[in-house]
């Protein structure tokens, strides 16, 4: 359980609303990207499955401005497998369609008795022993630990805990799988940021999950960044308390704009 009940959407008659404290960094009238990550992951595992299938990767298109109004979001299973599910994912402004998803979810089991090649484990500090910014980041419902020197503006490889206090829906508890796609945007802030800030926007992000996050805290490590002629590409390797749990990466375009106050 958080202490901070409130949530970013309300639901209502014309789908669910966000409150002020949703909206995007970028403008005050276009909602945060990573909210329709974490609606995109809502609504999957809503549309009803076999609890033995996980989800295991989560792409988001994010191909207009979503503004800052009530949204709805209708699924679509594409397959139905005992080993395999594929679910679409489509979330609308009144007429408009804002942003689509595919998820695919796999089926557990015994796990094979191999040992391939691992990145190191993470030597990174747990979260209640590292300070919260004193800048203010972090703001706007979830708490951030940074573990990397010079904070977001800078050209250093980053690292960070992040955690949700806020629903994304008002009354529901956070899923796992919904912490971790809300997490999942933050390789584009991370990944192509540097020490003149970051000027680039994501239209997209892919979440990978060997497993899901057991802890409230998502850690976050940036693994790459590649871009050239006003497109990057940034991934993350992801973190529960207890160890690695996949990553995501985004692709982004330049941004003329600033961010918002």
């Amino acid at each position: 359980m958080t202490d901070d009940p409130a949530a970013y959407f309300v639901p209502g008659p014309d789908g669910l609303a966000p409150v002020p404290e949703a909206r995007s960094p970028w403008s005050a009238g276009m909602l945060h990207g990573r909210l329709l990550s974490g609606l995109a992951a809502r609504a999957v595992e809503k549309s009803g499955h076999d609890p033995a299938l996980q989800v295991a990767r989560l792409t988001v298109d994010m191909f207009r401005s979503p503004p800052m109004r009530p949204l709805t979001v209708a699924t679509n299973v594409v397959r139905d497998g005992r080993r395999v599910r594929v679910v679409d994912a489509s979330i609308r402004s009144d007429d408009l369609e804002v942003a689509r998803a595919r998820a695919l979810l796999l089926r557990t089991g015994t796990h094979p008795d191999a040992t391939p090649w691992q990145a190191p484990d993470w030597d990174a500090a747990p979260p209640e022993r590292v300070p919260a910014p004193s800048d203010g980041a972090g703001n706007g419902g979830w708490d951030i630990r940074l573990l990397s020197s010079g904070g977001f503006r800078t050209s250093q490889r980053k690292r960070l805990w992040a955690r949700d206090r806020r629903q994304l829906v008002a009354g529901e508890e956070l899923s796992p799988v919904v912490r971790a796609a809300l997490a999942a945007d933050l390789p584009n802030p991370l990944a192509n940021s540097a020490s003149e800030g970051l000027q680039f926007i994501n239209a997209d992000l892919t979440l990978f999950l060997g497993r899901h996050p057991t802890s409230e805290w998502i850690g976050l490590e940036v693994t790459d960044h590649v871009g050239r002629d006003g497109i990057a590409v940034g991934s993350c390797r992801l973190y529960d308390t207890s160890g690695a749990i996949g990553s995501a990466s985004v692709c982004a375009i330049t941004n003329a704009a600033t961010l918002a106050d």
